[in-house]
């Protein structure tokens, strides 16, 4: 299938099942947006419009269908610091440097890299996320009226009861307009949407941020849109593998890495705040069918319909019906197979996965807890192969040569055991190291080589190496010191 061919039925999906989902995704969005305008410290309307924007054009740009992206709070919590020290203008000339490097990641193909985030890191992530998004609920079930609890026990039941009767229509959808028409039809007295913030009611307007254009500005924005766009693409990238296994799909990631630079330079020159993709928001549209790019538009196109036209309508929806729509995510989002797996799965994967929920959610900080499953995944499975190096020996008949035979991995964790295992000390004639069935991997190895070589030479041994394949010889040519001069230890392919 070609990439024409494939982006055309990306946007052939069932529209009735794409517009409803993309209905429910934008209802979701608002308080979320909210919230993380707040985190970031800027006024309600720039979390709404960046929502709106990056919504809209990741829907063609982007490269995983049906995915969600719009403000976040693990972009959010970066953006505080430069809104208090240097106002709005910085906070949106970085956004569109945030931009710019994604755009860049996503030509140099970065992307790749996730192939070192493990299935026990991913799970990890997946697990703090839903932790994550249940604890973002409690101040809406902390100190408010009985009723409350009755409309978000009512919206739960709805979500999960109401695809019994039919799934024509988002059960959270469902949930949603069958609460507001309670609490409109019976008066009931329960937070709503405009308790949340004051709601913009006109369109957003392109403007160019204004910002001195000098080095200075330039180093002042630079480590905030770094971090921003590597915390943004992480985020991306995990949301993005959760959505091709949901959906058993795969997507382009570089090309989604360019979609979320295009989508956060647009967003500031619309009052935007910068985004990335949402896990959660990504579920509700996967669960609620939607399959293809016309529900990630609609999320987008009716968010704004929502802020211009409807903005009266959105004002009395009940925080409680959007409360059941969310834990509804977070329980759908963790991964409760993982639970039942910490027995019977290798420990390793257990404290990486543990690690990785503990480290987010005590931060609340997702690339954080990805940085410590990722750098114990790495040293658990450097100990793990450096345990398969084995070296043993043989002794000639007349006892004048020492063979030694090396199996497995040279490389930073196994070159001590390699060089331990080499005893150059013994009274014979001549030693051997056979590497036939051995590998060099980096300058750890030579260096474990240059150690026994050097050794032997100044106790008058001789020594050579053989049987090195291709590459561990030309690694040994290029940096090796124990070959340099006239010596009895010698190297031998």
């Amino acid at each position: 299938m070609t990439l024409r061919s494939s982006y055309l039925r990306d946007w052939r999906f069932n529209p009735r099942i794409e517009f409803l989902a993309g209905i429910v995704v934008a209802l979701a969005l608002i308080p979320e947006a909210i919230g993380f305008s707040v985190v970031a410290g800027v006024p309600p309307e720039v979390g709404l419009y960046g929502s709106v924007v990056i919504a809209c054009v990741i829907a063609f740009a982007g490269g995983r269908a049906a995915m969600i992206s719009a403000a976040t709070a693990s972009t959010a919590v970066l953006m505080g610091p430069i809104v208090h020290a240097h106002g709005l203008a910085y906070l949106f000339a970085a956004t569109i440097l945030m931009g710019i490097f994604q755009i860049i990641a996503g030509v140099l193909k970065l992307s790749r890299l996730m192939r070192f985030v493990s299935r026990s890191v991913l799970t990890g992530f997946v697990n703090a996320l839903a932790i994550l998004i249940l604890l973002a609920q409690l101040p809406q079930l902390i100190g408010v009226p009985p009723i409350t609890y009755a409309l978000i026990a009512a919206g739960l039941a709805i979500i999960y009861g109401f695809p019994y009767l039919t799934k024509a229509v988002p059960a959270p959808l469902v949930a949603i307009a069958i609460l507001t028409l309670l609490c409109w039809y019976f008066g009931i007295h329960v937070r709503t949407i405009a308790d949340l913030g004051a709601l913009p009611s006109t369109l957003p307007h392109f403007a160019v941020p204004r910002v001195p254009a000098t080095l200075d500005m330039l180093r002042t924005i630079a480590p905030v849109a770094l971090a921003m766009a590597a915390v943004g693409l992480l985020e991306t990238m995990l949301t993005a593998r959760i959505v091709d296994d949901f959906t058993d799909s795969q997507s382009d990631k570089s090309r989604e890495c360019i979609g979320q630079g295009i989508a956060n330079i647009v967003a500031p020159l619309f009052g935007g705040m910068g985004g990335c993709a949402m896990i959660g928001q990504s579920v509700i549209n996967v669960s609620s069918g939607a399959r293809g790019r016309l529900s990630t538009l609609v999320a987008g196109g009716f968010l704004l319909v929502l802020l211009v036209l409807l903005h009266r309508l959105l004002a009395i929806v009940p925080v409680a019906g959007l409360t059941a729509v969310m834990i509804m995510v977070s329980i759908n989002t963790f991964s409760w197979r993982s639970l039942r797996e910490l027995r019977r799965v290798p420990w390793q994967s257990s404290v990486v996965m543990l690690a990785t929920v503990g480290t987010v959610v005590a931060t609340a900080d997702l690339s954080k807890g990805v940085g410590v499953g990722v750098l114990l995944s790495g040293i658990f499975f450097a100990s793990k192969v450096a345990r398969l190096i084995t070296v043993t020996s043989r002794l000639s008949a007349d006892g004048r040569v020492r063979e030694y035979f090396v199996r497995g991995q040279v490389f930073f964790a196994s070159a001590e055991q390699f060089a331990d295992a080499i005893d150059v000390t013994e009274d014979v004639a001549r030693i051997v190291v056979d590497l036939t069935q051995a590998h060099f991997w980096d300058i750890s190895a030579i260096g474990a080589a240059d150690r026994i070589a050097l050794k032997a030479r100044r106790l008058g041994r001789e020594l050579k190496f053989v049987g090195l394949n291709d590459a561990s010889a030309t690694l040994m040519e290029r940096h090796a010191t124990h070959q340099r001069g006239d010596a009895p230890a010698s190297l031998h392919g």
